[in-house]
């Protein structure tokens, strides 16, 4: 039985999103414990958009089985576009400046990117 594309990216962002937030637990909770510093926590958090994505990715690539590449960086840039918008709407505007932008969205393109040619 063959998955519509949108179930799958669906299915393969609900799964990153969960995963994100475990990580960003545990990254809340070492910051708690351990008192990181904070150019620790913006690496931690980069990774945590690297890893997410690299399973968004893979899940999009195994789920639909073409275009491997494109559908991890279909899922990669719809991870950040989701983040994006999250974030606009919780701040009531853009917050960030284009260079961190742009940085995060080559982190969620670039995982979504491994994590589809991997699966």
């Amino acid at each position: 039985m063959e998955h519509s594309a949108p179930k799958v990216f669906m299915r393969s962002l609900l799964f990153s999103y969960v995963l994100s937030g475990l990580l960003l637990l545990a990254i809340s909770f070492a910051l708690y414990h351990f008192r990181l510093k904070e150019s620790q926590v913006q690496t931690a958090v980069s990774l945590v958009y690297i890893l997410s994505c690299i399973l968004a990715g893979f899940l999009a690539g195994k789920g639909i089985k073409k275009s491997r590449f494109f559908c991890g960086l279909a899922a990669g840039v719809l991870y950040f576009l989701v983040l994006l918008a999250v974030s606009c709407l919780i701040n009531r505007g853009l917050t960030s400046n284009t260079r961190e932008l742009l940085t995060a969205l080559a982190f969620c393109a670039g995982g979504g990117i491994i994590g589809g040619v991997v699966s």
